[in-house]
């Protein structure tokens, strides 16, 4: 196995694709060990905190053991590429020993005997998005975000860098509908991006604002929102043990303060009758029950707590009197989280206005794109499984967009939208690496050569891709 990812590994830095890869390994080795490599500083403070906010039923003793041992290493299938029987059976022979996770069937914790020799993040699985690194914990918010098995259409990721919980929700989505993924640090959306398209995902358009914006500009626009909300990491000791070295009770608070504010612009942007999860990775009750009772308070019957007792076995043991889960990393031997579901019960009045800019679409639809379908031949949908049907031709490029985010051009602003299949040469149109990689399952190019041959191809200016258009 080392040997052969190592080869692998080796040619593609002499290709294109590689400085791809090249990027991914330098977004995400800085987090390819995520355990605990000396003793984790607690401010008394926050010990005391942690004692008056711990169910009697826990034990504090064992809340300070769980926090000091390494955290166990997690993956999550990317279902979009491989299904989970397929991927068991392709790491059969690696030696790699996987637990299920009881909240996520795409989840398990995976131990290795070769971790030194060739790091989780270096295998050409990961590079190649048949898997994702994603700590186990923070599969939960998705679960509860589908608990109904219901089937959003259009969803948006308030908080979604690095790209865990988008990726996530798409595989969940099966790459159909639409995903708005916003991230207001600059410097994480290019993570964000890479991680996409790393995964193979479609059907999502990148935004960069402050979330406190989208209830004024969005409003009652998304069947399901997931606010992972920026936190106080209370709960990623075991993955930094200084997570806690500027920790203070008076940074709580005003970190809850900027939580109501999301979750505001957050409710305003769900539909009636939609689901809203709102999550961190921190402890404290201000953060997590603290921030959800003031929504309900401030909405009264428009908002409903949807208990998740039932999420998975043994969840009541997280399960708070509202119906939350606060994960103390005792609990599952995992990070801290919180998790609550809430649902819109009526329309709310507007937000006033957010008073900025958004500024052009990237490729303006009534300029530079050009929209077609595919009457009477193969669609996307038929060889990918994606419900996306929007073709954009931009001077020698052709471009291919989610449908579902069409209703979205004009009322905010893209940072990346869409995947860039294709461009127009001398001899033809060359399908491009990013198409390449997003669109590929397990046996990506013959699927790619069957949409062609079954005179499916892209639709340009000039008319389709031909069968024998390369792939690369």
């Amino acid at each position: 196995m080392g040997h052969r990812s190592a080869t692998l590994n080796t040619r593609l830095r002499r290709t294109r694709a590689g400085a791809f890869y090249a990027t991914l390994r330098a977004c995400f080795f800085a987090g390819d060990t995520p355990v605990a490599q000396h003793a984790v500083y607690f401010p008394d403070a926050f010990l005391t905190q942690m004692r008056e906010a711990m169910p009697s039923t826990l034990s504090f003793d064992e809340f300070i053991s769980a926090c000091q041992r390494p955290l166990r290493r997690s993956i999550r299938i990317n279902t979009l590429k491989i299904s989970v029987a397929d991927f068991l059976a392709l790491i059969a022979p690696y030696g790699w020993s996987l637990t299920p996770i009881p909240w996520c069937h795409e989840g398990f914790w995976i131990e290795r005997d070769d971790e030194e020799a060739l790091p989780l993040g270096s295998t050409a699985e990961h590079l190649s998005g048949l898997f994702y690194i994603q700590e186990a914990s923070s599969m939960l918010p998705v679960a509860a975000l589908f608990a109904d098995d219901n089937h959003p259409q259009r969803v948006m990721d308030m908080a979604a860098a690095p790209g865990s919980k988008t990726t996530q929700i798409a595989a969940r989505m099966g790459n159909r509908g639409a995903i708005l993924a916003n991230e207001f640090s600059a410097s994480r959306v290019k993570v964000l991006h890479a991680n996409i398209s790393r995964c193979g995902i479609a059907n999502t358009a990148l935004t960069h604002f402050d979330g406190r914006v989208f209830g004024a500009a969005l409003p009652e626009m998304f069947d399901a929102i997931l606010l992972d909300a920026p936190c106080s990491g209370e709960g990623v000791v075991r993955k930094d043990p200084d997570a806690l070295k500027n920790w203070s009770p008076e940074s709580n608070l005003d970190i809850a303060a900027t939580q109501r504010e999301l979750l505001d612009s957050a409710f305003h942007a769900l539909r009636p009758g939609g689901t809203l999860v709102y999550s961190t990775c921190t402890l404290n009750r201000q953060e997590n029950e603290a921030v959800c009772l003031w929504l309900k308070e401030t909405y009264a019957d428009a908002v409903e707590f949807l208990p998740l007792g039932d999420l998975f076995p043994d969840a009541d043991r997280a399960l708070t009197p509202e119906g939350f889960l606060h994960v103390f990393p005792q609990i599952y031997d995992c990070e801290g989280f919180f998790v609550a579901r809430l649902r819109k019960m009526s329309s709310l009045p507007a937000m006033p206005a957010p008073g900025i800019k958004w500024g052009r679409f990237l490729l303006p639809p009534s300029k530079a794109a050009k929209h077609y379908t595919l009457p009477r031949r193969p669609t996307p949908s038929d060889c990918y499984g994606m419900k996306i049907s929007i073709f954009g031709s931009v001077k020698k490029e052709v471009w291919l967009f989610p449908a579902e985010i069409e209703s979205l051009i004009g009322k905010v602003r893209f940072s990346r939208l869409g995947i860039k299949l294709a461009e127009s040469h001398n001899k033809g149109y060359r399908w491009q690496h990013e198409a390449t990689i997003a669109l590929a399952c397990h046996d990506s190019c013959s699927r790619v050569r069957t949409f062609c041959a079954r005179g499916g191809g892209v639709v340009s200016r000039s008319g389709y891709l031909s069968a024998n258009t390369p792939c690369r």
